[in-house]
């Protein structure tokens, strides 16, 4: 079966589709009504290039999805209220040129016609709309599956890091130990400095007193005089 084929006999696979709208404007301008919201039975049709006719038959016989969909059936007082609102924001103005429906009028959104455009088969322009969305798909899947792909690469490496993180404990742990020993070494040279300073000031106290002395010596040799 083909994903065409799929699109038209799968209810599920149209409610994923229904967001896309925006696919419609660029297959085909779909015209508005003033309201900028709906268009009518016969606006359909034109857009799909087919007869009023088979709009209908299509509307009547999914009837339950497209009004899930955003189709309406005004009659009454609803539709009475429709066409004043409507012709108060229609340019021209006037009842001659917003043809008004007897009794009922059934009114489409652009999700409405989203969903005709995945039923209708004996339509190029709802057989275009379907390929355009086919191949959006196509592309989101595609970049999905790349997106998957990088994101198991990531996985990956993030295991691998904990992999090493788990070997690299140990090692931290022995190089603390390490440092700690050399901390404890380095004091106990930093205590041994201070004592051999302690040591060699007083040296240096006793070399000055030899100093002293000497020089007293020397001092009363020379006020002895010479020896005869």
């Amino acid at each position: 079966m083909s994903k065409e084929t799929a699109l038209l006999e799968s209810r599920a696979l149209r409610v994923e589709q229904m967001e896309r709208v925006d696919i419609l404007d660029k297959v085909k301008s779909l015209v508005m009504l003033p309201d900028g919201i709906h268009v009518r039975t016969q606006d359909v049709a034109r857009y799909f290039e087919v007869s009023t006719a088979s709009v209908r038959r299509l509307t009547d016989r999914h009837q339950k999805e497209l009004s899930e969909n955003g189709l309406r059936l005004l009659r009454g007082s609803e539709l009475q209220s429709f066409h004043s609102d409507t012709l108060s924001l229609w340019d021209g103005g006037g009842e001659a040129i917003y043809p008004q429906a007897a009794t009922q009028l059934r009114l489409y959104t652009r999700r409405t016609v989203l969903n005709v455009a995945m039923l209708l088969r004996e339509s190029d322009i709802a057989r275009c709309v379907r390929a355009y969305l086919l191949d959006a798909e196509d592309e989101l899947r595609a970049r999905h599956d790349v997106l998957d792909h990088r994101v198991t690469r990531i996985e990956h490496c993030l295991a691998d890091v904990g992999s090493a993180l788990t070997e690299l404990g140990p090692v931290l742990r022995r190089m603390s130990e390490r440092f700690d020993s050399l901390d404890r070494r380095l004091g106990s040279t930093h205590r041994l400095v201070g004592a051999i300073s302690v040591r060699l000031a007083d040296v240096s106290q006793d070399v000055l007193g030899v100093d002293a002395r000497l020089d007293d010596v020397a001092r009363r040799l020379r006020e002895l005089g010479p020896v005869t």
